[in-house]
């Protein structure tokens, strides 16, 4: 399993609205939903004290365990790396609510190999128990500043709304995930890719610190995509900084994430809730994976108590 992420008016008005699929994901409330986390956050972890995540994923999941997480979210670039993992998370005692998949849909000649291989993963995913599929079609210019044209756009999200549906039939939810990139160029991207796909086919994962970041460092940019696209929010990721800067544990900081969880609340939306508190340079050095993922956990289980119910 690779650890590489390769890298507003259109929206729903009610919770009437949801296809039936998109109920079942926010709603079984009789026991609190575990917060889960992403593979990601912890390879960064490992990047930094020069360790491999993926060299004994025994022992690294032996030490996710120990931080107090139950809920796993890895990523998967095929089936056969789902069939490694089964008994791992097994063993470890971990739930496998979601699954990062990679996915190349907006040229024409690559996307139905791109689908079938997201199809193969849903299936290869059924004993785990997995409902949601994230995916963030691949940028043609990570770090750089070549964009996607409209030719692109319409290909990728007519894939995307394709790829929906069929994982709809295998009662899998795709929830769309966006990185900074997809909001250069008047966040065309970001916007099309829910405006031209049918909700009942594409939802949202809002990785709240992307939209942050991808638009200029903007809480106002964050709390405007959840007026639009709110109720189409099927999965959180959450990363806090401060001064801009990525944060080594969840906390208070940049973004105000009382107020998102109130305003999640009020929309009557109950998404799955995953931490990807992952490091950079320039972030603190204080703590180690296991105690900076324990801090995390305690503070999104605090700030986000009522939608975990």
């Amino acid at each position: 399993m690779t650890t590489d992420r390769r890298h507003f008016l259109g929206t729903l008005t009610g919770a009437a609205m949801l296809a039936p699929h998109l109920l079942q994901v926010e709603s079984n409330s009789a026991a609190p939903r575990p917060i889960a986390c992403n593979q990601y956050t912890w390879f960064t972890f490992y990047n930094r004290e020069g360790r491999n995540w993926s060299a004994d994923l025994d022992a690294s999941l032996a030490e996710f365990r120990k931080s107090g997480l139950t809920a796993y979210e890895p990523s998967f670039n095929n089936a056969d790396e789902v069939k490694k993992l089964i008994p791992l998370v097994k063993k470890h005692n971990l739930t496998v609510p979601s699954a990062y998949v990679n996915s190349m849909l907006h040229k024409a000649d690559e996307a139905q190999n791109s689908i079938d291989s997201v199809l193969a993963i849903a299936e290869a995913t059924k004993p785990l128990g997995t409902r949601i599929l994230v995916t963030n079609p691949s940028p043609i210019s990570w770090g750089g500043v070549e964009n996607k044209n409209d030719q692109e756009l319409t290909e990728q999200a007519r894939n995307l709304d394709k790829l929906g549906a069929e994982l709809r039939k295998r009662s899998v939810t795709l929830s769309y995930h966006t990185h900074d990139v997809e909001l250069r160029a008047g966040a065309r991207e970001f916007h099309h890719m829910l405006l031209a796909t049918d909700p009942s086919n594409v939802t949202f994962c809002m990785d709240v610190h992307w939209v942050y970041r991808g638009s200029g460092n903007s809480q106002i940019a964050v709390f405007d995509v959840l007026k639009l696209y709110g109720k189409r929010i099927t999965e959180l990721h959450l990363r806090q900084s401060v001064g801009g800067v990525w944060s080594e544990a969840m906390g208070e900081g940049d973004i105000d994430y009382r107020r998102l969880a109130r305003e999640l609340k009020t929309l009557g939306v109950r998404p799955h809730i995953v931490l990807e508190q992952c490091i950079e340079k320039p972030s603190p050095h204080t703590m180690q994976a296991i105690e900076a993922h324990q801090r995390s956990l305690a503070y999104a289980r605090e700030v986000f108590s009522e939608l975990l119910g």
